[in-house]
């Protein structure tokens, strides 16, 4: 029988590290982050951060999504194109937050860091282009939408305006902005 050695794993010092990590990322941004810091804030050491992490990137990648993914619920109206109004419009206010703007530097950085894009495309973006599909989905099941509807190209089509905007051009990206795009779009 193994045993591992030292103590167990403790949830309260698992979120005291994710809360650390997401504060530090708010307050001081990607780039000034540090596991030290980390680990400072939390009250652990920088081995107990590393025995759950394998790297910076890894452990403020979670201290985000642990901070953020409940606030951006599934919709479900009745009504696909409401829906994607909805997912659109709450991500793009979100992103407009300073929370939520903390997402283009985590772009930023994962320029230079393959492991933290890779860690942010699975665990940040895939998870909300999979809402995307399944509203699209519900749409299509109830008639709303067209049977031949190419969901992957739609949801590109919504959110690439969006990301250009937030990203290279810095226009507004508001309400009205949103229901055109879901409504050219789908």
């Amino acid at each position: 029988m193994d045993k591992k050695l030292g103590r167990p794993r403790s949830e309260k010092t698992k979120t005291d590290i994710l809360t650390a990590s997401y504060d530090l990322l708010i307050e001081n941004g990607f780039g000034a982050v540090t596991v030290e810091k980390i680990a400072e804030r939390a009250g652990v050491s920088k081995a107990t951060i590393y025995k759950w992490w394998p790297n910076k990137a890894a452990v403020v990648m979670d201290g985000f999504l642990n901070a953020t993914t409940v606030k951006l619920p599934i919709p479900d109206t009745g009504s696909a194109i409401d829906d994607m109004f909805i997912q659109a419009n709450n991500f793009v206010e979100f992103l407009m937050s300073r929370k939520g703007n903390v997402i283009t530097e985590i772009i930023a950085e994962g320029q230079f860091d393959p492991k933290l894009a890779d860690i942010y495309r699975k665990a940040y973006f895939k998870p909300r282009r999979s809402i995307s599909k399944q509203i699209l989905e519900r749409g299509i099941s109830r008639g709303e939408l067209r049977k031949d509807l190419n969901m992957e190209l739609s949801i590109d089509l919504i959110w690439g305006p969006v990301f250009y905007r937030l990203l290279i051009t810095g226009e507004v990206v508001d309400n009205t902005f949103v229901r055109n795009l879901i409504n050219l779009c789908i």
